[in-house]
């Protein structure tokens, strides 16, 4: 590590991290770039995380309880000395050639503002719902614009002066973990600064999915509010990611098919409809699901198939609730007017 101004300042909010932490830091050891510091911001552990950290050589602080990752980051973007800022989770493991890749997309484009990567298609988890989500999300980062509209920060990089300038995470808006990465793409974007997808930048994520644990976030900690921010500043949306015309499309049929499955019973000509819906999604999704394919087989494609069409349902029912959410807090006076 960098004993001097380093390139990076790699910076990792954690709270009790257990073993998928540790992998962390010994991941940051096997670096095969060197110029960087390691700041770990300790949320408040009580298993030690913040013991570990310093005897894997990062420096530590500690905060006064639990803040959140949004200011936990902010601590540590705080204290960085580095010209860039690199935003790792506590649960992710970094490759050996993570920062390499990172640096030298920055070097090549000195105009760059910042870059972020995506889960690597090895995820730790075992199960059926922490495959399908890790391999979701590499799949959505590996097909997507390499000229970004928005900003991840479990494995994602940052001027240090522009993270600055716009005065980093929003801690009261985002105080759990949320869209606070998203957030702050966006404002990058808006003041003019340009944010790239690396693809070849790659993290290996340790968190395993329940079923219930993933509806929760991707419901409350990512549809609601993502549904707010898009309507309270319509101005930010790019059809990119997430947000692609098939995404869309999905969405609606995902609740098309929910509905007319629930009606068959006492109308059964919208079973027709149903079957419509069914083959329209793995018509809009075949691409998807042909990775499945390619990466864990034919039974893991199939098994995910219902996964992907319960994430379109709540995910549809999640822009109606921040539809709703919307209209309450314009009445109520508190819409954003930026």
């Amino acid at each position: 590590m960098s004993a001097g101004t380093p390139f990076f300042s790699v910076i990792t909010p954690c709270y009790n991290g257990g073993a998928a932490f540790e992998r962390c830091l010994k991941a940051m050891q096997a670096q095969t770039f060197d110029d960087y510091e390691l700041i770990v911001v300790d949320d408040g552990s009580t298993d030690g995380s913040d013991r570990l950290a310093e005897r894997s050589g990062a420096r530590v602080l500690r905060t006064t309880g639990r803040t959140g990752p949004s200011a936990a980051r902010n601590a540590g973007a705080q204290e960085a000395r580095g010209e860039y800022l690199f935003f790792i989770d506590a649960d992710c493991e970094t490759l050996p050639s993570t920062l390499a890749r990172a640096a030298a997309v920055f070097r090549e484009d000195p105009e760059l503002d910042a870059l972020f990567g995506s889960y690597d298609d090895a995820p730790v988890g075992t199960s059926l719902v922490s495959q399908y989500k890790n391999l979701q999300h590499h799949y959505v980062h590996q097909t997507g614009s390499p000229e970004a509209a928005t900003f991840w920060s479990g494995c994602g990089a940052m001027r240090r002066t522009r993270f600055l300038e716009l005065g980093g995470f929003d801690v009261e808006r985002f105080p759990r973990p949320s869209i606070e990465d998203i957030e702050l793409g966006y404002r990058v974007r808006k003041a003019g600064g340009r944010i790239r997808l690396e693809k070849t930048v790659q993290v290996k994520h340790h968190k395993v999915w329940t079923l219930g644990g993933l509806i929760k976030v991707d419901v409350f900690d990512r549809g609601i509010p993502w549904t707010l921010l898009m309507l309270e500043r319509p101005e930010i949306i790019v059809p990119d990611l997430n947000l692609r015309w098939q995404g869309k499309a999905s969405v609606a049929l995902g609740m098309l098919l929910a509905v007319t499955l629930v009606a068959a019973p006492l109308l059964p000509a919208a079973l027709w409809i149903s079957a419509a819906c069914a083959v329209a999604l793995l018509m809009l999704n075949l691409d998807f699901y042909g990775f499945l394919l390619r990466k864990r087989g034919l039974f893991f494609a199939a098994a995910s198939v219902p996964l992907h069409w319960l994430y379109f349902f709540y995910s549809g029912v999640a822009f109606a609730l921040g539809h709703w959410r919307f209209r309450m807090r314009k009445a109520a006076g508190m819409v954003d007017p930026a």
